[in-house]
Order: structure tokens, then C-alpha cells, then sequence
């Protein structure tokens, strides 16, 4: 469907007006599909972000600022969010040896497993989102990281 069906609206002042709304519009669409899909794990889609970036470091500890600089969503409240996964006992925080006032963060075995399970549906996500090919998904990254630049 064309972002002009989805909206219902037929005109936009130029291309460059459209491009923004659509990219807008299709990021909304792809976070509330994944939320949809998360939702069977218990877990918000800013939740599953902290959980990949802890397994990325695994077993390496991140601080809290590490984790926040490596967000998707970098408005999201990291420590409200730390704190949810610790009371779900996906993540531990320790204090730092060498620094009382660091506190580490770790994913925990269960947080490995609950993404582990994650991980195996994944490929089906991802599969009704193959509408497009690797050479156009290629092109969509090479324009959106120009984009961002």
C-alpha cells in the first residue's frame, strides 16, 4: 500500500517532504511489529535492545553510559529500563570493584536464553520482511546512512 493510501493524503509539498513522513511512518509500522512480536517474551522492544547490546559485550560488563551510547533509542530511559530487566532476572548490576561508584551491568543466563529463544523465531520475522531484495536492501542501508550523515 502507498504511504499516500496509508495516510490518506493525497499531496505532499515535494519528494524530500514525503520521503520524511514515509520514513516516519514505516519506522512506526516496523516498531509496532516488533513490539507485537516481543510481546509473547514479556519484553518491550527498547528492553530487547539492551539485552542484544549486553550479549554483544557478554561477558565483558558494560556501564550504564555504555549500554546508552549503543542504543537504537537514545531517549529511552536506560536505567528504568536496566531495572525492569533486573527484576525479570534477565540482567544483574554489580558494583565495581574498582570503583564503588560504577555499578556493572550483566546479561544473566536467563536473559541469554530468553534471547536465545527470540533468536529462533527471528528468521521468521525477518522472512515477511524480504519483500525487497538484498540489492534494494543494500541500496535503502547505503541512502539511509547518507541520510544520517
Amino acid at each position: 500500500m502507498s504511504l499516500e493510501q496509508d495516510i490518506k493524503q493525497e499531496k505532499f509539498p515535494d519528494e524530500h517532504e514525503k520521503v520524511v513522513i514515509n520514513i516516519l511512518f514505516t519506522a512506526s509500522w516496523l516498531y509496532n511489529r516488533n513490539a507485537a512480536r516481543l510481546k509473547a517474551y514479556d519484553i518491550t522492544p527498547e528492553q530487547y535492545n539492551v539485552l542484544r547490546i549486553l550479549r554483544g559485550s557478554h561477558p565483558r560488563a558494560l556501564m550504564l553510559a555504555d549500554v546508552t551510547s549503543r542504543m537504537i533509542d537514545k531517549s529511552s530511559n536506560a536505567t528504568r529500563l536496566v531495572e525492569k530487566l533486573r527484576q525479570k532476572n534477565l540482567l544483574r548490576r554489580d558494583i565495581c570493584e574498582n570503583n564503588r561508584r560504577q555499578v556493572d551491568i550483566v546479561i544473566t543466563a536467563s536473559g541469554l536464553d530468553l534471547l536465545k529463544n527470540i533468536d529462533q523465531e527471528a528468521a521468521t520475522w525477518l522472512e515477511s520482511l524480504r519483500v525487497i531484495s538484498e540489492d534494494e536492501a543494500r541500496e535503502l542501508n547505503r541512502i539511509l546512512d547518507k541520510l544520517r550523515d
